[in-house]
């Protein structure tokens, strides 16, 4: 099945702004995350979001993206590939791609590791340390990545002579022609094992699960990543390790919803609050926190607390927390409750001269 349009998939136009690219992709990934939906394509949908936010949010991925969409433009062209199908052609006249070849003895870095991890939307914010275990491959202690039998070594193919590849003669009209191609006899790495190790049976590698220290950085979020170097699989042929790149998914919060580094909360107050103001406790990240709520404040009314957002994973100061006032309309009320509100609705509209006074002055003459 074709990929869908990475604007498509975040639900934008090809002239959409990075912050628009931004702010889409968070609304999908909390939407689409598997530990909030449990919708059966929620997890395909979750990697489709996150790919397509990848690759726009990178200038250089974008603009190649709005150039060629999906297709790979060096598909059939250069960067090894098979000039169009005429490979068979090239291999022909230069011996093997035009002439391309690789020594099977080289020191080759290892394979790349990704690994996914869970964290509280606390865990995120403040950061931690915690230990994972890895599967991985690792040279096999018993013959030192070798394959060979203990007290035995692999010889040099005969075939070959060790460099992996045969040269294959063809009579063409043009003449004879050598045609080089990846050794049979050792499968193209030189080396022949007759007597194979009794515990890799002559992989040279065996898989383990290894514990590796992770050093969680504060303020991370929800798709980042951070790279490990040289905790990826092990190189071939005193090659260096590749890497491990661990990536974040957070949890949503049941109270607090962060936008970058700044942090979002609805904090409810009664009708009397809303009217006469008071001194309300509201909860942070960091504890609770006074915040004075001045008489008159409506609904909606927003407020900010500085520097009680998160931290900035790349050092560059602290986010704010942002507050939103939702006045709560009483549902159960006394007698006397219902009385004072009746007292309240009366003296609103009682007299021409009362009209002139402040609706704060109202509130308090009907709740003393």
């Amino acid at each position: 099945m074709s990929k869908r349009d990475y604007y498509e998939v975040l639900g934008l136009g090809k002239d959409a702004s990075s912050d628009e690219i931004k702010k889409a992709y968070r609304k999908l990934a909390r939407q689409y995350h598997p530990d909030v939906n449990k919708e059966a394509d929620a997890e395909e949908k979750f990697k489709e979001v996150k790919e397509a936010y990848e690759t726009l949010s990178d200038s250089q991925k974008k603009a190649h993206y709005d150039q060629f969409g999906h297709t790979d433009p060096n598909q059939g062209f250069g960067g090894g590939g098979d000039f169009g199908g005429f490979g068979d052609i090239f291999d022909m006249f230069f011996g093997g791609g035009g002439g391309r070849s690789r020594n099977p003895n080289a020191p080759r870095q290892g394979n790349d590791l990704q690994y996914s991890m869970r964290l509280s939307f606390e865990e995120a914010v403040f950061g931690k340390e915690t230990e994972i275990q890895i599967p991985k491959e690792e040279d096999c202690g018993t013959c030192h990545g070798s394959g060979a039998k203990p007290g035995t070594k692999p010889d040099t193919c005969s075939h070959c002579g060790g460099s992996g590849q045969l040269n294959v003669e063809q009579n063409t009209p043009f003449g004879r022609i050598v045609n080089r191609r990846v050794c049979q006899y050792c499968s193209g790495k030189g080396k022949i094992i007759k007597e194979k190790c009794g515990t890799c049976h002559g992989a040279g590698k065996v898989r383990k699960t290894k514990k590796i220290s992770v050093k969680v950085p504060a303020g991370v979020d929800n798709g980042q990543q951070i790279r490990m170097s040289g905790h990826g699989e092990p190189g071939v042929n005193g090659g260096p390790s590749g890497d491990l790149y661990v990536v974040f998914q957070v949890a949503q919060h049941e109270f607090f919803e962060r936008d970058g580094d700044d942090i979002y909360c609805d904090m409810p107050i009664t009708f009397a609050q809303a009217a006469l103001g008071d001194e309300i406790e509201v909860p942070t990240l960091y504890g609770k926190v006074k915040l004075k709520v001045p008489a008159g404040t409506q609904s909606g009314t927003h407020f900010r607390l500085r520097g009680k957002g998160v931290k900035n994973v790349h050092g560059r100061g602290q986010g704010d927390q942002h507050i939103q006032i939702k006045v709560i309309t009483p549902t159960k009320l006394t007698e006397k409750q219902k009385q004072l509100l009746r007292d309240f609705a009366e003296i609103s509209g009682s007299t021409p001269d009362e009209h002139n006074d402040s609706f704060f002055d109202k509130v308090k003459r009907a709740f003393k």
